[in-house]
């Protein structure tokens, strides 16, 4: 048999985090807040070879005006090399980053050699870890710096090179500490902005797919009331063709005329919907249903065996296109659910035009048939949101006579008076 090596055996005597990488709180320490690598960020050559020159020639001219420090030695060169290389990482380990350069300043300032630019890969340092989020291992390493060099000022200056160097003056840390705070609020503002516009561009993202979200229930809520109509109409002929094929088959060839007109209406109003989705840019190419197609709704009820009467009162006005829209859905779907779910034949469709509102009522006899003609059973639930998205409401119940209601109240924007 093959021997099979645990994945402890794996790692040959290798640390325990060998194979799923350091502790939570060492990865957070060592790689930033997300605990993870940023491997997709460039090497930023440029930037670091530039301040790599500029401390290198920022410190031989400070050598010249601080006669008391030790002169520039290889060491010294090595040193600030060493600040400025290890900014190449900043973007992907900026903790790493920072404190290495936070270490090495504190090396240079503990041999004597004199202040200068070996500061400036601190602040670089400090920049790129703070607004990376490591504002804690950023501060620790400005206060690692500080404090080395408190020590290193005042108490380990006899000790350490130049010979005969005397304590530096207390106001000097005055102005160390505003610096490195100026660092840091110059960093946080930066970060701050960023997260700012990370936000915005999270809110026009959440924006855009809640638009998204809406034309997809818009257009559902378009085929269910076109599919739901029709297919009950196609339902209901079905079974009158299938009871009189044999003993009236003429009565059969009209229930199957009226399942073709059905069903070729039905596809045309689908393929309507669905240009939404092929040319989302594009104006559909037949205009959407409204009122004025009341009758077609009223010949279709006919053919599956319902009559309907229609009123109208009031002063008939134009109407919104969205709201003569869900107006004629909101009636489709009512007349739908009588074929569907009332044993009446007759139905009456009230279309009231009153100041600021237009006011539909469906009613029928009843009662309920009982039967389930294929429905999904969200109509009711799809006129109400049509209704709510426009402001409305939908009432909908039986009533105390016998037989269903169906009161639907759109309201309509005001038209501005014309001034003379």
């Amino acid at each position: 048999m093959e021997e099979q090596q645990s994945p402890r055996a794996t790692g040959r005597g290798g640390p325990p985090w060998h194979q799923e990488g350091p502790p939570p709180f060492v990865r957070r320490w060592v790689r930033g807040p997300d605990g993870e690598d940023r491997p997709s960020a460039r090497l930023p050559w440029p930037s670091t070879a530039t301040l790599t020159v500029f401390v290198l020639v920022g410190s031989h001219f400070a050598e010249h005006s601080q006669a008391g420090r030790a002169p520039l030695d290889a060491f010294a060169h090595v040193l600030l090399v060493a600040s400025c290389a290890v900014l190449l990482i900043r973007l992907r380990h900026p903790v790493v980053a920072v404190f290495a350069a936070s270490a090495a300043a504190t090396v240079y300032l503990g041999a004597g050699y004199p202040y200068g630019p070996v500061f400036l890969p601190v602040m670089v340092g400090c920049f790129a870890a703070v607004v990376a989020g490591c504002r804690r291992q950023a501060w620790g390493a400005i206060a690692m710096l500080w404090l080395g060099h408190l020590l290193v000022a005042h108490w380990l200056y006899r000790w350490l090179p130049p010979a005969g160097d005397t304590a530096a003056p207390w106001s000097q840390e005055v102005g160390v500490a505003a610096w490195a705070v100026a660092i840091i609020a110059v960093a946080e503002l930066v970060r701050g902005r960023r997260e700012q516009w990370a936000r915005e561009r999270a809110g026009r993202a959440a924006a855009a797919k809640r638009r998204a979200d809406e034309e997809r229930l818009r257009i559902a809520r378009e085929l269910h009331d076109v599919l739901a109509h029709s297919i009950s109409v196609i339902n209901v002929q079905a079974g009158v063709g299938l009871a009189l094929l044999d003993s009236d088959p003429e009565q059969a060839r009209t229930a199957l005329t009226t399942i073709k007109s059905a069903s070729k209406e039905a596809l045309g109003e689908v393929r309507q919907v669905l240009e939404t989705l092929r040319a989302p840019g594009e104006a559909p190419r037949s205009p959407a249903p409204g009122l004025d197609r009341l009758p077609e709704l009223v010949e279709q009820a006919a053919s599956a065996g319902l009559t309907v009467e229609t009123t109208t009162t009031g002063r008939p006005e134009a109407l919104p296109p969205g709201t003569d829209l869900a107006a004629f859905r909101i009636v489709q779907e009512a007349l739908t659910n009588v074929v569907r779910h009332s044993a009446a034949r007759t139905a009456r469709v009230a279309v009231g035009y009153e100041p600021g509102a237009l006011v539909l009522r469906i009613d029928d006899g009843g009662p309920p048939s009982g039967g389930d003609a294929g429905g999904s059973g969200n109509g009711l639930i799809g006129m109400r949101e049509r209704a709510a998205a426009l402001g409305g409401t939908i009432d909908a119940g039986p009533v105390p006579a016998g037989g269903f209601r169906v009161t639907a109240r759109l309201p309509l924007a005001a038209h501005p008076k014309e001034t003379p």
